[in-house]
């Protein structure tokens, strides 16, 4: 299959610009990609060239004389090359070796600038914080770049590479790069696409020494064994790679601006949807977006966008109608007042102090009739976060159940994930103040991200946090589900000041237990759960498919890939 049939595919599959680069450069080293010409001068010729050229310098005391180096065998070479080919080790087309030691203690001359290899990144070089390294007069020869040097990182991302353009009129470098400098015309661009595709293919890692930090070695640079075509085929090649590396450029760029595009229209439409201020309205702006829905629900993350607005309009009492014959929520207040003193009054919970009433620039929309603005506080048990035991206290399996933010996932809690227990002394007597219930509502307290949101689930009849997560346990009547789809439409996270260092961010317990809330009519609570979990449903399943059909696209590019390779 030619590249060129299946561009498209790849081009707009999911992480699919990377997949066509690898694909570029796989097909370019193996010969694949631009066709051969018998009438070209073999590479065998090439090096016989080469040996002639490094037998003059070498005469001229201009490079040093190669080690011998040993035969490649069957097993360092990854594929079958085309006609006029030859496997070759780096030295036998260059001269290679590191740069200047940098010891500021040792080292004597003049200041020059040169290059470390965070200097040098995949085709580029980043100029704007170059250091100065004193060198000998006999040393400039040795350590000064020319144009065409390939410049390869030991260590940081080692293989990592780009060719000296004289992008500055005098650099040098240092031990952390080594300088390729090819003999007989190769082409240090082909070399450089051939370090890039065994970086992608992971065939570098071979060459790599080092368990944790990776190096590439002197030594090891010196064992790399390169495809070595026909001179004039490395220039069509190379040709062939720029233009093709040059498009995937553009691509890239379109698909970027694209997604910028949509994200911002799917911003503007769905702001508009959530800004409505009355049934008519939102009705208007729903038919209006509705026509569209095609166009913008055409990803899992616009999903996510509408599932996000969605929950803005239920809270706002724009999701489902108004019933007048519904008990307003101040009787509702009464009752969970009522509630809560008798449970005071049991010793059943502690004495909670009155909250600050909530001021007019806390409220950021007007009310349906029959709701009242709230403290999530006043609706709640004490509002509190948990805390942390000792590490030898924690169990593998039986007891409680003990909850970290890592367990709050996709605003559930998953429990399969790293389980851990306390037993049930401990949570009775030290943690006894984070005893958790089914129905409670957990927040993370510390981020980024905050804004993590869980109902406790009753596949255990008690449970534990750690201080990174307040609860809120709701006096009956009070419905869970409808504080849950509150908090998870996140829009008050925007009124709270947050605290925390280090790039941190946390919300303390007294102003978790202060977040304002849209309290409705009990009832419509209910209807408004009802209508979001339908919804929700409706969007799983829409993200689901979308997903799906990402998947199919990557499957058949890769499937490209294969056939190509």
């Amino acid at each position: 299959m030619k590249l060129t049939e299946g561009f498209n595919l790849l081009a707009t599959a999911p992480d699919g610009i990377k997949r066509l680069r690898e694909l570029i450069l796989s097909l370019a080293v193996q010969g694949k990609l631009v066709p051969q010409d018998p009438n070209d001068e073999p590479a065998s010729e090439l090096l016989r060239h080469i040996r002639a050229e490094k037998g003059r310098l070498i005469a001229e005391g201009k490079i040093k004389k190669d080690k011998p180096l040993p035969a490649i065998g069957d097993e360092e070479k990854p594929f079958d090359l085309p006609q006029g080919w030859e496997w070759v080790r780096m030295p036998q087309i260059a001269e290679n070796r590191l740069g200047k030691m940098l010891d500021k203690a040792k080292n004597t001359g003049t200041a020059f600038p040169y290059l470390r290899n965070t200097n040098v990144q995949w085709h580029r070089f980043v100029l704007d914080d170059i250091k100065e390294i004193y060198l000998e007069t006999h040393e400039l020869e040795e350590f000064r770049l020319r144009r065409g040097d390939l410049l390869i990182c030991e260590g940081g991302e080692p293989g990592r590479c780009a060719i000296w353009r004289d992008e500055v009129d005098e650099m040098y470098f240092q031990k952390a790069l080594h300088r390729v400098r090819t003999i007989g015309g190769v082409l240090p661009e082909f070399i450089a696409q051939c370090l890039e595709n065994d970086a992608f293919s992971g065939r570098l890692n071979e060459y790599f020494t080092g368990a944790t930090i990776k190096h590439f070695a002197g030594q090891e640079l010196n064992r790399y064994t390169i495809p070595l075509p026909p001179l004039a085929e490395q220039s069509r090649i190379v040709a062939k790679v720029e233009e093709l590396m040059a498009l995937c450029d553009a691509l890239e760029a379109r698909g970027k601006l694209e997604a910028e595009q949509h994200a911002r229209l799917t911003a503007t439409l769905f702001d508009a949807l959530a800004a409505s201020e009355s049934a008519h309205q939102l009705q208007e702006n729903w038919t209006r977006l509705a026509s569209s829905f095609d166009l913008i629900l055409d990803r899992p993350e616009a999903v996510d966008a509408l599932e996000q607005t969605l929950l803005q309009l239920a809270v706002r009492g724009l999701l489902v109608p108004q019933d007048r014959n519904d008990e307003p929520a101040s009787e509702l207040l009464k009752q969970i007042r009522a509630e809560k003193d008798r449970l005071i009054a049991e010793g059943k919970i502690k004495k909670d102090k009155p909250l600050p009433e909530i001021g007019e620039d806390e409220k950021p929309f007007e009310l349906p009739q029959g709701w009242e603005w709230v403290r999530i506080g006043d609706l709640c048990r004490p509002v509190s976060s948990g805390s942390t035991p000792a590490a030898n206290l924690f169990l593998n399996d039986g007891g409680v159940p003990y909850l970290k933010v890592y367990n709050i996932r996709n605003q559930n809690i998953d429990f399969e994930y790293k389980r851990q227990f306390i037993s049930e002394e401990l949570h009775r007597s030290k943690l006894r103040r984070s005893m958790l219930y089914p129905g409670d509502v957990v927040m993370n307290i510390v981020g980024p991200p905050l804004g993590k949101i869980a109902i406790i689930p009753d596949s255990h009849p008690e449970w534990n946090c750690n201080q990174a997560i307040a609860f809120f346990g709701l006096i009956p009547p009070m419905s869970p589900k409808y504080i849950w789809t509150y908090l998870c439409e996140n829009s008050f996270l925007k009124n709270i000041e947050l605290i925390g260092t280090a790039g941190q961010d946390n919300i303390s317990v007294t102003k978790s237990k202060n977040i304002p809330v849209p309290l409705p009519p009990l009832t419509e609570q209910s209807r408004i759960v009802a209508r979001v979990e339908a919804l929700r449903a409706l969007c799983a399943t829409l993200r689901e498919r979308l997903t799906t059909s990402q998947k199919i696209q990557t499957h058949l590019a890769e499937t490209l890939v294969e056939t190509a390779d």
